[in-house]
């Protein structure tokens, strides 16, 4: 049953007893008394919680020093324990001497005897340069980069360096200056940025760990770099006549490439070819020296049938493939040859020339056929007076 309640019999459940009609909250006063007698109590004090009496000024100003001193204890305590989180790491110093380097967890330290160094260890940093600077070829260029960068090891970085930061962006500057100046600005500002980056971040860890820092530089990107502003349309137009002059280099190698194949394989047809003519001919002279030379095996047997054979075979040869006419003029002795060939393909010429279809119409057969009478008459008679001269 609750103390409040009917039949309750009032009792107050803060050790005040029957209080009666009296159930307001207990006094506060009263309760840090009893509280300061308690610890009066615990550390030697006089009064104790049975003594019922109110302590005296001097009791309460020892209590107040002693509520100080544990109150005192317990933000030391408190100031004392740390927490020490996965991405971080904690150096321990006493009177100035390193101790330990604390991983990730819960500790405790004790000021001012030891001094307590916590940072983050395992994220990545970032700070930006941008510096004007002269090339190699005594060119100005203005290189903007980018340093991303951890603390590798706590320790150096607290103890051997009195402010690293500065001192990284200082070494920054430095390794910059001296990658640039060894650089022609061609190739600062070209094909050469990637490189810059690599050179400087080898050289700018170099310096580091040279100074102890217990840092790490993870990349160095370069975000730009440009000449100044006053001259940047001059270097522009500088940029674009390279491009040109590379444009046009690949296309005379694109050229080389289509012309010279072919022109190596016309030169081997042209090379098979001769070595095809030169077989050829030197076959049919080896052919005509052999038919020769049993020719004349045979001339030497029966020399006048071969001689009248090879007169027939020459004429054959010879005429077989002309066109001829033969006229047997009367009163004479001989064959007259016209060559009617030659003047059809004269009436030919001049039947194109003037438009003509190229056959003989009856008036040119019979004026063709007149002069070749004409012609003959007057051999003949020219052959008559000839023989009567004589």
């Amino acid at each position: 049953m609750a103390w409040n309640e009917p039949g309750g019999n009032k009792q107050d459940p803060w050790g005040g007893g029957n209080r009666g009609g009296n159930q307001g909250p207990p006094d506060l006063d009263e309760a840090l008394r009893k509280f300061q007698q308690k610890l009066s109590g615990i550390f030697g004090g006089k009064g104790g919680p049975s003594s019922g009496k109110r302590p005296s000024g001097g009791g309460g100003g020892g209590g107040l020093v002693v509520g100080a001193v544990v109150i005192a204890i317990v933000a030391y305590l408190f100031n004392a324990v740390y927490v020490v989180d996965e991405k971080e790491r904690a150096v321990i110093l006493r009177f100035g001497k390193y101790v330990e380097t604390v991983d990730p967890g819960l500790h405790m330290y004790f000021p001012p005897f030891e001094t307590k160094f916590q940072d983050v260890v395992t994220e990545y940093r970032s700070y930006p340069v941008s510096q004007e600077m002269l090339t190699e070829d005594e060119n100005i260029v203005e290189v903007a980069l980018s340093v991303q960068y951890n603390i590798s090891n706590l320790k150096d970085y607290v103890l051997n360096v009195a402010n690293p930061d500065k001192a990284l962006k200082e070494a920054t500057q430095s390794a910059l200056r001296h990658v640039v100046g060894s650089s022609e600005m061609h190739s600062v500002l070209t094909e050469g940025r990637e490189v810059l980056g690599d050179e400087v971040k080898e050289r700018l860890q170099s310096y580091l760990n040279s100074y102890g820092t217990g840092l790490y530089i993870s990349k160095v990107n370069v975000e730009s770099a440009h000449p100044p502003k006053q001259v940047q349309a001059a270097f522009d137009d500088v940029i674009r006549a390279r491009e040109d002059e590379e444009r046009a280099k690949n296309e005379a190698e694109a050229y080389a490439n289509q012309v010279v194949p072919e022109a190596r394989g016309d030169a081997q047809r042209i090379i098979e070819e001769a070595n095809g003519y030169r077989e050829e001919v030197v076959s049919r002279a080896d052919g005509e020296a052999e038919r020769f030379t049993k020719l004349l095996a045979e001339y030497k047997k029966a020399p006048g049938v071969t001689r009248e054979r090879l007169y027939l075979d020459t004429m054959q040869d010879v005429l077989g493939s002309t066109s001829k006419v033969l006229v047997d003029v009367k009163g004479g002795n001989n064959m007259m040859y016209l060559p009617l060939d030659k003047l059809m393909e004269n009436q030919k010429k001049s039947s194109s020339s003037t438009g003509a279809t190229g056959e003989l119409t009856a008036q040119e057969l019979d004026e063709l056929t007149d002069r070749v009478t004409a012609e003959l008459n007057r051999r003949a008679s020219n052959a008559r007076t000839g023989r009567s001269v004589r």
